[in-house]
C-alpha cells in the first residue's frame, strides 16, 4: 500500500497518526501496576493453582487411577 503512495501521502498518514497518539490519555506505569496487584490480590483466594482443586471438583481425580512415569 506504502508503494502506491507519494512521500506527502505518506507524510499525511504520519501526521494523522501522531495526533490521535498525543490525544490519547496515558496513565503512569506505577498506577498500572498498582491496579494489576490488586486485581491479582483480589483474585487470590479463588485461584485453583495456588489453592488447589477439591477432590470432589477435580475431574482428573477418582477411579480412573494414577499415571506412572518410569
Amino acid at each position: 500500500m506504502a508503494r502506491d503512495m507519494s512521500d506527502k501521502e505518506i507524510l499525511k498518514m504520519e501526521l494523522e497518526q501522531l495526533k490521535k497518539e498525543v490525544s490519547t490519555a496515558r496513565t503512569p506505569v506505577s498506577a498500572n501496576c498498582a491496579d494489576t496487584i490488586t486485581f491479582v490480590e483480589g483474585l487470590l483466594p479463588n485461584d485453583p493453582l495456588i489453592k488447589g482443586v477439591p477432590d470432589d471438583k477435580n475431574p482428573y481425580k477418582g477411579d480412573k487411577g494414577g499415571c506412572i512415569i518410569t
